[in-house]
């Protein structure tokens, strides 16, 4: 083989291995628990309960967590995407879901989302590292590391309202 070859061969191996690590850094559980076992269990009961000064209650994180991941997702896929107004259009005023039907309807877009996300990435028709011809820089790579560290940041606010809730070791 080649050298040149072997440059390719080697970069390509590379860049999967980099797709590899981004997947498992989306899905977490690495350093913490998964989203599926940090959500498992939450009633629409317990989800619009509000604990002492904290400002928000589990529904007002998960629907936050819905709307940005959303956000991220769209801008990186859909050129023509128009994101909500900062910061408003990122937080419900809504302290409890409706009704069990949008808070499962929450969840379920969240864990889609997210599946879609990973699709994005996995794929190598997609280059992680061009910067996208809408934005002012971002690259997939950053928007797919952006979800990554926001989700992990509000999954771990959900995880100390819920023992402050005392629903979860």
């Amino acid at each position: 083989m080649r050298k040149s070859q072997q440059l390719i061969t080697y970069t390509m191996e590379k860049e999967k291995q980099l797709r590899e690590h981004l997947v498992k850094l989306l899905h977490g559980g690495q350093a913490f628990r998964t989203r599926e076992e940090i959500l498992d269990g939450i009633t629409l009961r317990d989800a619009g309960k509000k604990v002492g000064q904290l400002p928000y209650s589990l529904w007002q994180l998960l629907e936050h967590l819905r709307i940005a991941q959303h956000d991220i997702l769209e801008f990186s896929r859909n050129p023509q995407y128009q994101s909500p107004e900062w910061p408003d259009g990122y937080w419900p005023q809504e302290i409890a879901p409706a009704d069990q039907e949008a808070f499962e309807n929450t969840l379920q877009a969240i864990a889609a989302d997210m599946n879609a996300m990973v699709q994005l990435v996995q794929n190598p028709a997609n280059d992680l590292f061009e910067p996208f011809a809408h934005g002012s820089g971002q690259t997939l790579l950053r928007e797919a590391m952006l979800v990554a560290e926001h989700n992990a940041y509000h999954l771990g606010e959900i995880v100390v309202l819920r023992r402050l809730l005392q629903d979860w070791e």
